[in-house]
């Protein structure tokens, strides 16, 4: 009786998905293939530049860098840096305290 339940359980396995992919199958629709059309003909003359606005000439306007200060920034990661020392590193050098 053990074996039966073994082989329902195992054909249930097998049986849905394959039941699943198969009406999948079925349902889907076979879309047409793209039609080509048997002529391209092409413009002869040749195209029209589009208007377009002129573009701002360029400045040689140097702005100058902000002052560097040594108080706390108001964004919260300036300590956040590589240079950062958090401490112990724990790699095992001289003067560790650990």
């Amino acid at each position: 009786m053990v074996f039966s339940h073994r082989i329902a359980a195992l054909a249930a396995v097998v049986a849905i998905p394959l039941g699943i992919a198969a009406t999948s199958f079925a349902l889907t629709d076979n879309p047409e293939s793209p039609k080509v059309p048997a002529k391209v003909e092409l413009d002869s003359g040749s195209p029209t530049p589009t208007p377009s606005r002129p573009s701002p000439p360029l400045s040689d306007e140097v702005v100058s860098r902000p002052p560097v200060t040594d108080g706390p920034t108001s964004d919260g990661d300036a300590d956040d840096g590589p240079d950062r020392d958090t401490g112990d590193d724990d790699r095992g050098e001289p003067g560790d305290d650990g």
